[in-house]
């Protein structure tokens, strides 16, 4: 039994009539009288009353006709899903971010656009450094990384989507923060305790420090570590030292904490959109499209 032996024996239930049924389908009528002869001896049922002026479905014709409408219409289910995952409309895609992703408007407005156009793909979202971002996408866990400037193996895409400055993080009550509203260079930093990502954490926001400090004339001391912006932040709050995040960080709102913009030309800070090269699906191209019409990622390497 073929599924087109289910279609001619659906249209000839609904006309019944084999001429009108076969006009229908495109064919003669002879080849369709033979077809549904050929699916009643493979039943062993008789689907059809045949008399000289009339064709009437038999009883077990009339329980078939519901089944066979059944299994064709779940075909067709079938195949919607197919071509809807083929377009990215359907399934799970699994995106990793760093901290400071979701504080800039951008990103936040992409991911609800998406959910909107594309509400039964299931968005799994996961918190990461940029270092375990880029290891999440050659080990193929994640499908659209979101990260800070690190070296990115050959295999991976990148797309810068966006600057934003970097701000110092002070204390309200430090000297600095008096007069700074116009902003400060990272000199002014130089003999302060710094409380920062750890080195080993592998955030991108880590080298970018270090190389705005070597060009400002000093090495940072870094007193506190914390993997948490959060938590640096909060740190921060409580006097024990200063520190460099981007300005996107600036709508997070804690006592005793000031935001002062570095001065220094370098100090701004990228978001990378980071796929496979070549290879990314129909749902990262549309995430993509969304974040800002990125579709021609620049290889690394």
């Amino acid at each position: 039994m073929e599924l087109r032996h289910l279609r001619y024996f659906i249209a000839v239930a609904e006309e019944l009539h084999f001429g009108r049924a076969a006009q229908q389908l495109g064919i003669s009528q002879p080849p369709l009288s033979q077809q549904i002869q050929a699916l009643e001896q493979e039943l062993g049922a008789r689907l059809f009353e045949r008399t000289n002026r009339r064709v009437e479905l038999s009883e077990a014709g009339r329980l078939f006709l519901d089944e066979a409408r059944q299994v064709l219409a779940q075909v067709d289910r079938a195949a919607d899903v197919a071509r809807r995952a083929q377009l990215g409309e359907l399934g799970e895609m699994k995106i990793g971010f760093t901290s400071s992703a979701p504080f800039t408007s951008r990103i936040p407005q992409a991911i609800h656009a998406f959910r909107q156009r594309f509400p039964a793909v299931h968005l799994h979202l996961k918190e990461m450094s940029s270092r375990e971002v880029v290891d999440a996408m050659l080990d193929e866990s994640i499908e659209v990384g979101l990260m800070r400037p690190l070296p990115v193996p050959e295999g991976l895409a990148v797309n810068e989507l966006f600057r934003e400055p970097l701000v110092a993080v002070l204390n309200a009550s430090h000297p600095l923060a008096l007069g700074s509203e116009e902003g400060l260079y990272l000199d002014a930093l130089a003999h302060e305790p710094f409380v920062f990502f750890p080195r080993s954490y592998g955030s991108g926001l880590y080298a970018q420090l270090m190389e705005l400090a070597r060009h400002a004339g000093f090495s940072p001391h870094f007193a506190q570590e914390a993997g948490e912006a959060l938590t640096i932040i909060g740190l921060v709050s409580a006097g024990l030292g200063v520190s460099v995040l981007p300005a996107s960080f600036q709508r997070i709102r804690v006592d005793g904490v000031v935001y002062r913009t570095l001065l220094d030309p370098q100090a701004t800070s990228a978001v990378w959109l980071v796929q496979r090269a070549g290879a990314s699906s129909a749902m990262a191209r549309a995430f993509a499209a969304l974040l800002g019409g990125v579709d021609k990622p620049q290889e690394a390497g």
